[in-house]
Parts: C-alpha cells; sequence; structure tokens
C-alpha cells in the first residue's frame, strides 16, 4: 500500500479533532495586521483576530503561504517515502496553489499531487475530509486525486452574513452588492461559484433568508454518504435554525469555526452549509 500524507493549507478551516483523526498536514498562510505578521490560527484565532478589527482602524490582509514553506514541507515527507496530496484554497482567490505548484516543479518528482479545489473554507476542507477517507481506505494517491476532482464539482455552498463590509473591503465582492446589502434590511445570500464569492439571491429580512438557504439545500438535496459542513463565526440565529434543520432531516454534519484567514472578509456574524449535492 502507499504511503500517502495528505496536506491543505489553513483556509480549509477544519477543527483540530478532524485534523488529528486522518493526520492531516497543514501549512498557515499569514495575516498581516499593520506592521505585525500572525500566523492563521497558531499565533491568533478568530476571536482574537475580529476584536482586534473592531478596535482598529486598520483592515488586515492575508498573505498566501509562500514556495519555500512548500518546499520544506514537501522534501521532508517525500525523504519519508510519502506520495502527497496537496490540496488547496481557489487559484482565483489566491496564490497559495502556485506556491505549492512552484515546489513541486523544483523537486521534479511525480511523487506529489497538487489539487486546486477551486474553493475555500468548508468547500475546500469538505475535499480535505474526501482525500482522508480514501486514504484511509487504501486508495492510492492518482485514485485520491480523481476522488476530490469528482465531488469538487458538486460542492455546494449557502452562506449569510449579518455585514457585508468586510467582504467589499478585502474584495471578495462588488462594492455594489455591499451597498445592496446595507439598505432597507435587504439580505444577500452569498455561494462560492467557479473559485470566487458571488451573490446567489437577495432577499428582505434574516427570516426570508434563512428560509432561502433551507429552500436551496432542499433543491440541490446533501448526497448520502457524504459529510457536510456547518460554518460559523458569532452567528447565532440563522445558526441554530439551520443546525435543527440538519439533525431533523438527519443529515451527516459537522461543525466548524471560520479561520482567521477567511474571518478577515467575513466579519462577525456569518454562517452556511458546504455540501455535496446529490449528483
Amino acid at each position: 500500500m502507499e504511503k500517502i500524507k495528505i496536506i491543505t493549507d489553513s483556509t480549509a478551516d477544519l477543527p483540530e479533532y478532524i485534523i488529528k483523526k486522518y493526520d492531516i498536514e497543514v501549512l498557515h498562510l499569514f495575516i498581516n495586521f499593520g506592521d505585525k505578521s500572525y500566523r492563521d490560527g497558531v499565533d491568533i484565532d478568530i476571536h482574537t483576530l475580529l476584536d482586534k478589527m473592531e478596535k482598529s482602524d486598520i483592515f488586515p490582509v492575508t498573505a498566501q503561504v509562500n514556495p519555500q514553506t512548500f518546499l520544506e514541507c514537501y522534501t521532508s515527507y517525500i525523504n519519508q517515502g510519502y506520495k502527497i496530496v496537496s490540496i488547496h484554497l481557489s487559484s482565483k482567490m489566491s496564490g497559495t496553489y502556485q506556491s505549492a505548484c512552484i515546489a513541486k516543479e523544483m523537486l521534479e518528482t511525480e511523487d506529489i499531487i497538487v489539487i486546486d479545489s477551486m474553493n475555500v473554507t468548508s468547500g475546500l476542507g469538505l475535499q480535505v475530509i474526501k482525500a482522508a477517507k480514501l486514504k484511509d481506505s487504501g486508495f492510492t494517491a492518482k485514485e485520491i486525486e480523481s476522488g476530490v476532482k469528482e465531488i469538487s464539482t458538486h460542492i455546494r455552498s449557502t452562506l449569510f452574513f449579518n455585514s457585508l463590509d468586510n467582504l467589499v473591503k478585502g474584495g471578495r465582492l462588488s462594492r455594489a452588492s455591499g451597498i445592496i446589502g446595507s439598505v432597507l434590511g435587504i439580505k444577500i445570500i452569498v455561494a462560492v461559484k467557479d473559485g470566487e464569492v458571488a451573490v446567489i439571491d437577495k432577499v428582505r429580512g434574516s427570516k426570508r433568508a434563512l428560509r432561502n438557504m433551507i429552500e436551496y439545500i432542499d433543491k440541490k438535496s446533501v448526497k448520502k454518504g457524504e459529510t457536510a459542513i456547518l460554518l460559523h463565526v458569532g452567528e447565532t440565529d440563522i445558526l441554530n435554525a439551520l443546525r435543527e434543520n440538519l439533525e431533523a432531516r438527519k443529515v451527516d454534519f459537522i461543525e466548524c469555526e471560520v479561520g482567521c484567514a477567511v474571518g478577515v472578509h467575513s466579519g462577525a456574524g456569518a454562517c452556511g452549509l458546504f455540501f455535496v449535492e446529490n449528483y
């Protein structure tokens, strides 16, 4: 059986128990806050970050994992006889995937497979979990790559934000979408589509937003045998209602908290669901 290591980056936002359970290697993006730099989830947590953002006029920026970090990580595992499956956030959102590709090219080996998830946060997390489960089931690195790519195009998301300010400031949403979301109680539902954050609906009020999200989940239908991820940071009402709905329908899901690299853009008070649709 092949000796395989699954590697991802900190934007996968996976809880520590999942990382330990599947022995996943996580490389950390950086949060640059003024003249200080923090490793996502290591030197700073999401609650500290949000508190700092609330008290500061400085808007932090995120920095990709650099090629040298990948090179050192890959070299270590290759020297131990591993084959590597390395899965990372969308190349349309960060240069992290490109850094991984550069490191692979420098090592001139076919024992490293680098996958562009075309997703972020729990959409990436779902692909990492899929890879880890396939690895534990004895599949080869190439078979893991095929399994991950098979579900990647079927990952759906529906996400609610109390405020779109940070998405606009961070360049993830247009200013026009942000303005719409701040007037007349209009709530914008967003999702990750084609590797980028996109508006999928506009509704009035939180209750309608919740109905919209549940209707979307019902329409797409969560694929049996695949884990869904309920993602949140600070949100309560919609989070609790989504959780109750998933439990009532006996959907297999785990809960994850947004990490710092993603939290810079989400701000406080956000939640949603990532899942593999029935196909």
